[in-house]
Formats: structure tokens, C-alpha cells, sequence
């Protein structure tokens, strides 16, 4: 659904506003990172539980991401595992996208958009999400413990004006 109002709206709309010449040329989502962070849980289970449910909410397993070096005020050792990170890219992106913003982003309480600040110079797009419960493939039963995580949305967007315009295009909720 994300892909097809891509083509039909979001390039034809793009190329009027920034005069690209090629529908190649027009930015368009390469990839969508999920992270989440488990550097602060001492217990096997519960990293398991947290491996199954990002491997649930993005459709794909998770990779281990270790400790780059060691930090004593974070009791981290180099190479000990530090989080999981899922790069999505093509239809399983897609879906991830849609469920983002047609499910899981009206689920969050008092939401009141995304700030248009989280888009960098780059053209990328970092949302954090406190709770991993918003998204529907994790039921109320197996919910054992609460994780944040992250999604970073990449762009071939060249500037912040073409991926903010572009996201607004795609239907992304952002403040007034």
C-alpha cells in the first residue's frame, strides 16, 4: 500500500515541487533499521524474550550487536552483547512501515506527532519507541516485560527539506 501511493502520488508530487527530470532521481526509503538496547539486563530469559519479540515485530530474526569497547560506569565489556538490531529492506520494510503508521503510532498515548527535528541533514528519520506493546503482533498475553525500541528510517533524500517532504507525502504524522 506504502509502495504504490509512492508511486502514484509521492513522485508525481515530488517532481513538480523539486523539478526532478527522472522518477529515479525522486528520494525515495532504502532501509529501515529496528534496535533495541539490552546492555542493562543480567538475565538470559528475558534477553530471549526480547530477541523473539523484535524478531515478531519486524518478521525477520534480529542481529546481536556486541560492545564496541569496554565502559566501566556502564559495567559493559567489549564484545559482551549490547542490543539487537533488524535492517528491513524491501516488501518486509514496506510492511513494517505500514503497520508503524496505520497501527502501532495510533496506539501510543497522547501522541501528538513526530517532531520534525528528528529528520537529519542526511534525510534520515529516527523515531524511539518507549513501548514495544504498541505494535500488534505482540499480544497482551506474552507480554512478560517492557522495551523500548528504536526505528531509523534512511532516505536517499540529499537534504532535510526533500526527506521532510517526502515523509509528509507517504502520510508520516508530524507536529504543526
Amino acid at each position: 500500500m506504502l509502495k504504490e501511493k509512492y508511486n502514484k502520488i509521492v513522485i508525481p508530487e515530488m517532481k513538480k515541487k523539486f523539478g526532478y527530470k527522472n522518477n529515479l532521481a525522486v528520494p525515495k526509503i532504502i532501509k529501515v533499521v529496528v534496535n533495541t538496547g539490552v546492555g542493562s539486563i543480567k538475565d538470559e530469559k528475558q534477553i530471549e524474550v526480547i530477541e523473539k519479540q523484535l524478531a515478531l515485530i519486524t518478521g525477520q530474526k534480529p542481529a546481536k550487536r556486541p560492545a564496541k569497547k569496554s565502559i566501566a560506569s556502564f559495567k559493559t565489556r567489549q564484545g559482551a552483547l549490547a542490543g539487537y538490531s533488524a535492517t528491513l529492506r524491501g516488501q518486509r520494510m514496506y510492511d513494517f512501515l505500514d503497520r508503524m503508521l496505520n497501527i502501532a503510532m495510533p496506539r501510543i498515548g497522547d501522541f501528538r506527532g513526530l517532531d520534525s527535528k528528528a529528520i537529519d541533514e542526511a534525510g534520515n528519520l529516527s523515531i524511539g519507541f518507549k513501548e514495544h506493546t504498541i505494535f500488534p503482533e505482540i499480544s497482551e498475553e506474552e507480554i512478560k516485560m517492557i522495551f523500548g525500541l528504536q526505528a531509523v528510517i534512511v532516505t536517499s533524500a540529499k537534504t532535510r527539506a526533500e526527506a521532510l517532504e517526502l515523509f509528509k507525502l507517504l502520510g508520516f504524522p508530524f507536529k504543526k
